[in-house]
C-alpha cells in the first residue's frame, strides 16, 4: 500500500485529491495537511510514501517545505502546480530542488476529476512511490547563469555534421541540467530535444536551461531552421519532428493524437531524425516511464545511428532507457555525468 500525504490551502483540492487516491486500492491516504510547517510534523507522525505539495501556502510554502523534506527524509514530493506562466517557473525551481514530478492544476479545479486527469494523477504517484530516491536528492551543481561568449546570428548560416535528439520523462528537467550547461557552444551539431510536460513548462525549462548553457536553448517553431549551436525543446501539446528542405532542416509542430498517451512523445520525433541522410544522428534516452522513444530509436539505429541510454543507477525512473536496452540497439550505457562528454566525443567541435 502506498501512503500518500496531501498538502495544500485548500479544503476542497484537499478532498477532491483525497477522493481520487483513495479510489485505488493501492494507494491510501493517510493524512492531510493545509500548510508546510503542518506537512512536516505530520511526516514525522504518519511516515508517508509520497507527498503531494501544493506550491502557494501561508506559513511555509511548498519551496521552503520541499527543501526540509530534502534535507531531512528520503520521501519522494509530487507537486501541485498552477497553469501559469509563473506557477510553471517556480515548478521548474521545485524540480531544480528535488521533486520528482509535478501534477497540472487545472483553471478549473473541478478538472481534476476527469477520467483520464485522475489516471495521471494516479499513476505519478505510483510512479513517484517507485522513484530512485537516492538519486532525485543527489545534490546537482547549478551553475549561475552564463553570458553568451557567442553572436548566435553567425550560426544561421554555419553547416554542421549531426543531429543529437533526446527524450525524456520523469526526472529529465534535472537530467539535462547535467548535460546541456557541460555542451560547448562550437558543438559541431544541432540538438532537439522532447521532454514531457504540459504547455508553459516546456518554456520555463528551455529558459532556464537557456540561462545556464553554452548553446543557445530555446522552445522549437513551426517552420523554424534548425542551427548549429541550438537546443530545440518540443512545446508542450506538440509533437516535434525534424524535416528537410534543400540542405536545411527545420521544425515542423503537429498536434497529431498522442502516442501512449503523450504529447509531445518522443517516438515521433526519433522517428523523423532516423529519415534525415547526410547527418550523423545520435539518440540518446534518458531517465522515464515507459517505452516512449525505443521505436523510433529502432529506426535511427538502423539508419547507423549511435544509441545512449542512461543507466540505471543514474536514472529516477528507469523504464525508458530499459525499454531501448531491452530490444539490443543500444551503444553505450552511461552514468549521467558522462553523457555530455560521450556526445561531445561523437560530434566533436568546430
Amino acid at each position: 500500500m502506498i501512503k500518500v500525504l496531501i498538502v495544500d490551502d485548500s479544503a476542497l483540492i484537499r478532498k477532491i485529491l483525497s477522493d481520487i487516491l483513495n479510489e485505488d486500492e493501492e494507494i491510501q491516504v493517510i493524512a492531510v495537511a493545509s500548510n508546510g510547517k503542518d506537512a512536516l510534523e505530520k511526516i514525522v507522525l504518519f511516515k508517508p510514501d509520497v507527498v503531494t505539495l501544493d506550491m502557494e501556502m501561508p506559513v511555509m510554502d511548498g519551496i521552503e517545505t520541499l527543501k526540509n523534506i530534502v534535507a531531512k527524509y528520503n520521501i519522494p514530493v509530487l507537486m501541485i502546480s498552477s497553469l501559469t506562466t509563473e506557477g510553471a517557473e517556480y515548478t521548474i525551481r521545485a524540480l531544480e530542488e528535488g521533486a520528482v514530478d509535478f501534477i497540472p492544476k487545472p483553471k478549473n479545479i473541478f478538472g481534476l476529476g476527469g477520467s483520464a486527469e485522475r489516471k495521471k494523477i494516479i499513476d505519478k504517484v505510483k510512479i513517484a512511490s517507485r522513484s530512485n530516491r537516492r538519486r532525485l536528492y543527489k545534490k546537482i551543481d547549478i551553475s549561475e547563469p552564463v553570458k553568451k561568449k557567442f553572436d548566435f546570428d553567425i550560426l544561421s548560416g554555419s553547416s554542421y555534421n549531426n543531429i543529437v535528439a533526446i527524450g525524456t520523462s520523469t526526472g529529465g528537467p534535472r537530467a539535462l541540467q547535467e548535460i546541456i550547461p557541460k555542451i560547448p557552444y562550437n558543438i559541431n551539431a544541432t540538438i532537439v530535444i522532447v521532454q514531457h510536460m504540459p504547455p508553459n513548462f516546456t518554456k520555463s525549462l528551455a529558459d532556464r536551461l537557456n540561462s545556464l548553457s553554452q548553446v543557445l536553448v530555446k522552445e522549437g517553431e513551426e517552420g523554424e531552421k534548425l542551427k548549429r549551436g541550438y537546443c530545440y525543446i518540443a512545446p508542450g501539446d506538440y509533437h516535434l519532428l525534424v524535416g528537410k528542405r534543400g540542405d536545411d532542416l527545420f521544425i515542423k509542430l503537429n498536434q497529431s493524437p498522442p502516442i501512449l498517451g503523450l504529447r509531445p512523445a518522443v517516438d515521433p520525433m526519433m522517428e523523423s531524425v532516423a529519415n534525415i541522410e547526410h547527418k550523423k544522428k545520435v539518440g540518446i534516452i534518458l531517465t522515464g516511464m515507459g517505452s516512449d522513444g525505443t521505436l523510433g530509436l529502432k529506426k535511427v539505429k538502423e539508419k547507423k545511428g549511435f544509441i545512449i541510454a542512461q543507466d540505471e543507477k543514474s536514472s529516477v525512473v528507469f523504464g525508458m532507457p530499459r525499454a531501448a536496452i531491452n530490444i539490443g540497439i543500444v551503444d553505450k550505457i552511461l552514468p549521467l555525468e558522462s553523457i555530455a562528454d560521450e556526445i561531445i566525443n561523437q560530434v566533436g567541435v568546430l
